[in-house]
This record gives structure tokens, C-alpha cells and sequence, in this order.
């Protein structure tokens, strides 16, 4: 176990509540639902959004190597009694405390969210893109009442997100239309 605790004092005021384990299991649903609507709907928009979330998936692997990284706040959880407290406690017991930083959970969360709040199908399904929203906030919430990341994780997360969102969204973007306009 040679690793780096990532830990702040926010976490320890930061309580556990198990019930925050839907927003968390629902990460999985979201993240395949905004690919296949992208894949259908448009194929660049897909590619976008790939682009931004394999570029941070892909960064994260790095830092893990270089920096290899975990969490000591599930020593302090008191699983209830009740179907929530059961299912965290086996994705604990799956999903190991180690390599955290940055949160992949709220990267890609915000990626999907990003990606709906973005795409030209979105735009008169204003509904949607505020669950969207909503969901990206509960996710990343989850992450964090869950002692799955520390706020350290989420916060470094939505810093991969600004970079990867410029990089993909404004660069880009902007040359490509740039080059589409100038044929």
C-alpha cells in the first residue's frame, strides 16, 4: 500500500449518507445514455465528446502511474442496516480506495453534461438539459457523501474538465469551422 493519502479537512465535515448511492450507480447509465444519443444523433458531436472524455480518462491514467494516489475516509463509515448501506458496501468491497485523483466519476459526468448542454438536438429540451445538470450535481455530490473521493479528487476533476473543455470545445471546434468556412 505505497501510496499518497489524498485527504482535506473539508472531508472530515463532509458526512456519509448512503442513499447517495443512486446518483452514484446512475454515473454508469448517464455515461452510456449521452454516448449512444451522440453516436446517433451526430456523429461529430460523438466525436467531441470521446475526445474529451478518452484525453481525461487517458490523463488520469498517467497521474495514477506517476503519482499513485488513495483514500483512508471509508475507515470512518457506519453502514446501516437498509438496501443502500448494502450496495455501497459491496461496491466498496469491489472498487478499491486507491487512485482516486482526479475523480473519473465527476470528469466524466461533466463531460456528459457538457456534451447535452452543447448538442444542437438538445436545444428546444430544456428539461433535459437541466436534469442533465441536476444529475451531473448529484453525481459529483455522491462521490464525495459516499467517502468514494475526497473534495481534492472533484476539484482536480473540474480542472481537467476547464482544460479539456477548452481544448475540445473552443480550440478545436473554432478550427474546424474556421476550415469548414474557408472551402
Amino acid at each position: 500500500m505505497d501510496f499518497h493519502v489524498i485527504h482535506c479537512p473539508l472531508d472530515d465535515k463532509i458526512p456519509f449518507i448512503d442513499v447517495f448511492i443512486v446518483p452514484y450507480m446512475l454515473w454508469f447509465v448517464y455515461v452510456a445514455a449521452t454516448l449512444i444519443y451522440l453516436f446517433f444523433y451526430s456523429k461529430s458531436e460523438f466525436y467531441y465528446s470521446c475526445g474529451f472524455l478518452i484525453s481525461g480518462m487517458t490523463l488520469f491514467l498517467i497521474i495514477c502511474t506517476i503519482y499513485p494516489n488513495g483514500l483512508t475516509l471509508r475507515q470512518s463509515i457506519v453502514l446501516n442496516d437498509n438496501v443502500f448501506s448494502r450496495i455501497v458496501d459491496f461496491l466498496q468491497k469491489t472498487d478499491t480506495c486507491t487512485n482516486v485523483l482526479p475523480s473519473i466519476h465527476a470528469y466524466n459526468s461533466i463531460g456528459c453534461m457538457i456534451a447535452i448542454l452543447k448538442s444542437n438536438g438538445m436545444k428546444s429540451h430544456k428539461i433535459l438539459k437541466i436534469s442533465s445538470v441536476v444529475l451531473t450535481v448529484l453525481i459529483i455530490m455522491s462521490t464525495m457523501f459516499l467517502k468514494q473521493h475526497s473534495v481534492i479528487d472533484v476539484a482536480s476533476a473540474v480542472i481537467m474538465s476547464v482544460v479539456f473543455y477548452f481544448v475540445f470545445y473552443v480550440l478545436i471546434y473554432r478550427h474546424r469551422t474556421a476550415t469548414k468556412e474557408t472551402q
